[in-house]
């Protein structure tokens, strides 16, 4: 395995991409940046997508980073320069149940790490068809844009579980 610097977590909602990003970015040495604390303020606003994408660029340029994310529009920035990706391509009942835990474990409203929890009906459809909808996409940027990354394409807990040991250990 090449060495680790630049790790871009993506997958669905509820799939696990702030709790692999914790340990990796604590493995690593570096910061955590979640995509969602960045692109949300606490109303739920959105920034405007040349200014979340300039953002992102300023990101990537770091020598070492561990970003947790979709938003597809602009994974081709943080593909681009990462040296790992980790796709969570998660059952959609796996993702709902890990939102489910989510919102008993903060209670709502935003979380430490600066996201703002909110679901409503469109993000839980969001969740349900995003192995159909979203997940062919996210692959086609993998093909296109993530060069000579090492892309690793989980599908399950336990897979991500080891995964993430294995990334780990290698980082010692």
């Amino acid at each position: 395995m090449s060495p680790i610097r630049r790790v871009a977590i993506i997958g669905c909602g509820g799939s696990g991409k702030t709790t692999i990003g914790r340990r990796l970015a604590a493995s690593l040495g570096t910061t955590i940046t979640h995509l969602d604390a960045v692109y949300y303020d606490d109303e739920w606003n959105k920034l405007p997508q040349d200014r979340f994408a300039a953002i992102q660029e300023d990101l990537v340029a770091a020598e070492s980073w561990v970003i947790d994310g979709n938003y597809a529009g602009t994974l081709p920035i943080r593909l681009r320069r990462a040296t790992h990706v980790v796709f969570l391509d998660l059952p959609a009942i796996t993702c709902l149940w890990g939102i489910a835990q989510r919102r008993w474990r903060y209670r709502g409203g935003q979380h430490s790490d600066g996201v703002y929890d909110t679901i409503n009906w469109g993000f839980i459809k969001y969740v349900w068809d995003y192995r159909k909808e979203m997940a062919p996409r996210v692959r086609a940027l993998l093909d296109e844009h993530a060069g000579d990354a090492e892309v690793f394409i989980v599908r399950s807990r336990r897979e991500a579980t080891r995964l993430t040991a294995e990334l780990e250990r290698t980082t010692r």
